[in-house]
């Protein structure tokens, strides 16, 4: 049972960035804002972004789940913890300023810390879980992906 909870838990606590992001996000062709925008030919439809993000959080969860059910000592764990709390608010703070305050320039380089956070994340689950590691991977070239759509529409608006 408590590793149900855990798991659980894990799980719930993976996908706070993105109902937090939820708020913020457009949907359809109501967000007049983002549709106007020049994009990159390689953006994908709106319905991709919600089933990869739903894929991401989901692995995060397991990750974090897997770091949480090791047992290895707290003092290893805690940096893992800070990590992947300093990621969820990154991520939080990356979906505010560029839906919710349109302001694709600091996105960016909220996203650039993100992706150096997702890696350094990355490299201290190693140290207690491999696959934790390895399922951080997946994130970390979605966020590489969105780097490259952030950095088009900062150039080419």
């Amino acid at each position: 049972m408590k590793t149900l909870f855990k798991f659980v838990l894990a799980m719930v606590v993976s996908f706070i960035p993105g109902i937090l992001g939820r708020m913020f996000t457009p949907s359809g062709g109501s967000d007049l804002w983002f549709n106007a925008l020049n994009k990159s030919f390689l953006t994908p439809d709106g319905w991709v972004f919600g089933v990869a993000w739903t894929i991401l959080y989901a692995l995060l969860g397991v990750a974090l789940f897997l770091i949480m059910k090791n047992r290895n000592t707290a003092c290893k764990k805690a940096t893992s913890y800070w990590l992947f709390a300093a990621h969820m608010l990154l991520n939080t703070a990356w979906t505010f300023l560029f839906f919710g305050l349109q302001m694709p320039i600091p996105a960016l380089v909220i996203l650039l810390g993100l992706i150096s956070v997702a890696l350094w994340m990355s490299r201290e689950f190693y140290y207690i879980s491999r696959a934790a590691s390895y399922l951080v991977w997946p994130y970390v070239a979605w966020l590489v992906f969105a780097l490259y759509l952030n950095g088009t529409i900062v150039l080419m608006n």
